[in-house]
């Protein structure tokens, strides 16, 4: 490499270095400060009737850690998240492989399928599932109608409601990230593991599946960082008797206006939403690796 295509190639790297820095001093000051300001408010102290006074204490920390409610609510929360991301997993992906390989109109009416409730808002497709899940709603009376059931299924309120409806919410991301992974994946790939005697399944398994695994993993990544702060779904699909995170952390700042609380169990939250997403992904990128070794 000559010394005029090496300075020409550093100076491309830092022209677009320097095009990029401010929008990433941007986001960063408007990412850090927040956290910044919210992890002060967790160190402070709750007065009633003094709304918060300062100070710098773990007690916040320690009551979310020590009180079995909380913790509980921090459990529940993560086992409707993984259950979810399954799900998403387990339906996304034979959707995603036949938008991967259909074609023409059809393709563009897949896709219009799946984007379009993105263009709903969550709280809104929620008020839809509280109509279809109402004593007296959709699912019921086309339930009672045919004979399948004989008397109303209590729906509403119940973990089953809130999983229907996150799984509705992040469906699309997930089946958006398996696409376009599986779109990268030769059909002569396939083509060639039938000619070797694999079946469907076997190429699935053995050939579609390892290629696709970093789609898999940013999909099941994103579907279960939404779960783990849903909001308006658990809220309005649950009830006040079924309490994720994200409601919990509202009810504490805006109901009780214990802002040190709330924004201690916005840190918990984060924390154990980080950890678990990085040992999720540990833990599928060593057997994928070891698998293709």
């Amino acid at each position: 490499m000559t010394r005029t295509t090496f300075d020409r190639e550093n100076g491309s790297v830092l022209s677009a270095a320097t095009l990029a820095a401010p929008a990433t001093l941007l986001v960063a000051a408007g990412l850090v400060v927040p956290l910044a300001i919210l992890l002060r408010y967790s160190l402070n102290q709750f007065i009633p009737g003094q709304f918060m006074t300062e100070a710098l204490t773990l007690e916040n920390y320690v009551r979310f850690v020590a009180d079995p409610y909380f913790r509980g609510i921090l459990g529940q929360t993560i086992g409707i998240a993984a259950l979810v991301t399954a799900i998403c997993i387990v339906i996304g992906f034979p959707l995603a492989y036949v938008l991967a390989r259909a074609g023409g109109r059809f393709k563009s009416l897949l896709i219009l399928a799946i984007v379009l409730p993105l263009f709903v808002g969550n709280a809104v497709r929620a008020a839809g599932w509280m109509i279809a899940f109402g004593t007296n709603g959709v699912v019921n009376y086309v339930g009672l109608g045919l004979g399948i059931l004989n008397q109303p299924l209590e729906i509403m309120y119940t973990p089953t409601a809130v999983i229907i409806g996150i799984v509705a919410v992040n469906l699309p991301f997930v089946i958006l990230s398996f696409q376009t992974v599986l779109e990268g994946i030769s059909r002569s790939v396939e083509e060639a593991a039938f000619n070797l005697g694999a079946g469907p399944l076997a190429t699935t398994r053995r050939i579609i599946l390892p290629l696709a695994m970093p789609g898999i993993i940013s999909g099941a990544t994103l579907s279960f960082i939404l779960t783990m702060n849903a909001y308006a779904t658990p809220v309005l699909l649950g009830g006040p008797s079924f309490v994720m995170m994200g409601p919990l952390v509202y009810s504490q700042v805006m109901t009780q206006m214990n802002w040190p609380f709330g924004a201690a169990a916005s840190f918990i939250l984060m924390l154990a939403t980080l950890v678990l997403t990085t040992i999720g992904h540990l833990i599928v990128q060593r057997r994928y690796s070891s698998g293709r070794n």
